[in-house]
């Protein structure tokens, strides 16, 4: 009965993501890191990237939140890895759910939330590059 549930409100793709999240942790010397939080539902993500040459080399994420929240975070970090900035820069919260085969409607805010922690990684990363204090 659980697994009927689970499966009503999140399809496969999204369940496989969650139960087997890819790219999970921090890395130690990012080039970029976005922190972006969901004042409603609670749900946290903390983006890092390891950038070389404007590619993404490596990227890794730390998500508190519902099963949609870690997937959208999974998902949205095997579509960065190894791929231009410019590429990254279109990223939206569209293409995320689109590749999870979609999310519920009240889910949706879960692939927002990793593109504004993208987004939030890019602008420390070209504050950062323009030499700019991010510090708050």
């Amino acid at each position: 009965m659980a697994r009927s549930y689970r499966s009503q409100m999140y399809n496969e793709k999204v369940l496989e993501h969650f139960m087997n999240p890819r790219n999970v942790g921090i890395i130690e010397d990012a080039d970029a890191i976005g922190i972006e939080g969901n004042p409603v539902c609670g749900d946290t993500m903390k983006m890092y990237l390891k950038i070389k040459d404007d590619i993404i080399v490596d990227v890794k994420f730390q998500t508190l939140g519902c099963g949609a929240a870690i997937a959208t975070s999974s998902i949205a970090t095997e579509m960065l890895k190894d791929r231009p900035l410019e590429e990254a820069r279109r990223m939206t919260s569209r293409k995320i759910a689109d590749a999870l085969g979609g999310l519920s409607p009240g889910k949706i805010h879960c692939s927002v939330l990793a593109a504004d922690a993208l987004k939030s990684a890019l602008a420390s990363y070209e504050a950062q590059r323009q030499g700019a204090d991010t510090s708050n």
